[in-house]
């Protein structure tokens, strides 16, 4: 297939490359054009505008405005790149030979805390914050077009997927995990041991193993959530982390109401650990992906949790 990547110099881009690269031809939109293995050349976002691209089979749209955990960036910016570049891309893809669209949203688009146990694909979407609400207009604006698109079935032959992952991480991702690595490596016992959650990550090659799928396989268009198959609780993401490291796990599980104390405190005085970041640091956020599983006929993913999360650490020790 010709394939065609907004994005594609970023983490998941460079790890979609060396997994696609073999079996396909890959083709690139980004606002950079370093020469890049795998990769028949990189377009500009005014090439799309000016109809400049060749015929594609596919378009993986990936560029976006990550999301900010030091919310230092302004609201618009989201929407200008994460809603707008959207709908630039979605809409190039139904004047364009390409027969299938990967867009690439977030769980956050769907909930920024989980309604229950477990995120299923079901949920009303109720986003906090300009990151998930700029995924999910995109989202809306795709199902919008899709709705009046199908009801004409000479263009029933193109397949939309919206794909909504968990955190994702790999080798060369710089995003939370690395900051927690950062912490742990250096000997600081985690003070948050008496809390266990449970949250769900994606693991690179899992994500690059489901879009593969997507591809290739006879999946119907929709909204699908991406995550691995074992939900962890951060104490044992540590425990994977020393692991790794070949170091012991130092887990301090000191009284819940006397850190929630000390995280109001914090709230008041301005200090790092405050009650949000209490709650984002302690919360559940368990996403199914039995749909997914379902779409692509796979009883679990290739690639476990923690062997996902062992791979990612080590490549931390490399960097």
């Amino acid at each position: 297939m010709r394939i065609l990547i907004t994005g594609i110099h970023g983490f998941v881009g460079s790890n979609l490359v060396n997994a696609l690269k073999k079996e396909h031809t890959l083709y690139g939109v980004d606002i950079v054009a370093p020469v890049k293995e795998g990769v028949e050349k990189t377009f500009s976002w005014k090439d799309v505008d000016d109809n400049a691209i060749p015929p594609m089979d596919a378009i993986i749209h990936l560029a976006g405005k990550a999301h900010d955990t030091k919310n230092r960036a302004a609201a618009q910016v989201y929407f200008d790149v994460n809603t707008g570049l959207t709908q630039k891309i979605y809409d190039y893809f139904l004047k364009s030979e390409a027969k299938r669209f990967i867009f690439f949203s977030s769980v956050k688009a769907a909930a920024d805390k989980v309604p229950g146990d477990v995120l299923t694909e079901e949920v009303v979407p109720a986003p906090k914050g300009p990151y998930g609400e700029s995924k999910i207009k995109a989202e809306e604006y795709i199902l919008k077009n899709e709705a009046l698109r199908t009801k004409n079935e000479e263009s029933a032959s193109k397949r939309v997927f919206i794909l909504r992952p968990c955190m994702i991480h790999g080798p060369g991702n710089k995003g939370n995990l690395n900051l927690l690595y950062g912490v742990v490596s250096k000997g600081i016992p985690w003070p948050l041991g008496a809390f266990e959650n449970r949250r769900t990550f994606t693991s690179i090659d899992n994500l690059c193993f489901v879009v593969e799928g997507l591809l290739t396989k006879n999946v119907q268009s929709g909204i699908y959530h991406m995550a691995d198959d074992e939900a962890l609780s951060t104490n044992e993401l540590i425990e994977v982390m020393c692991e790794a490291m070949g170091k012991k796990a130092h887990i301090w599980k000191i009284n819940r109401s006397l850190m929630e104390g000390v995280a109001s405190i914090g709230t008041t005085l301005h200090l790092p650990l405050n009650e949000e970041r209490l709650g984002k640091l302690t919360e559940n956020y368990v996403a199914s992906n039995a749909k997914i599983k379902k779409a692509l006929g796979i009883e679990r993913m290739p690639v476990r949790a923690k062997d996902g999360l062992k791979k990612t650490i080590l490549s931390f020790r490399k960097d």
